[in-house]
């Protein structure tokens, strides 16, 4: 799998958790909080094993729940798929 964006992080995240009707994705999110998006860390992990999934990685829960927004669940991904 190449790099993930944000584009393809939006579509997981819309797809795996729903969106907030008070939250605009298509903005610069890149270092908003999941959780001033309206992301628990349920919806952060299903999106995340959605996306291992799609690009046959395994990045540890740990990690995805240490990831605060989503420029720092890009790095952890697109930094398991530099390393697969």
């Amino acid at each position: 799998m190449a790099q993930l964006t944000l584009d393809d992080l939006r579509r997981v995240l819309i797809a795996c958790a729903g969106e907030n009707d008070d939250v605009d994705l298509s903005g610069d999110i890149l270092d908003v909080p999941f959780e001033e998006l309206g992301y628990d860390s349920l919806a952060l992990m299903e999106s995340a094993a959605a996306i291992e999934r799609e690009a046959g990685i395994s990045v540890a829960d740990d990690a995805v729940s240490d990831a605060e927004t989503p420029r720092a669940l890009l790095d952890l991904i697109n930094g398991a798929v530099r390393a697969a």
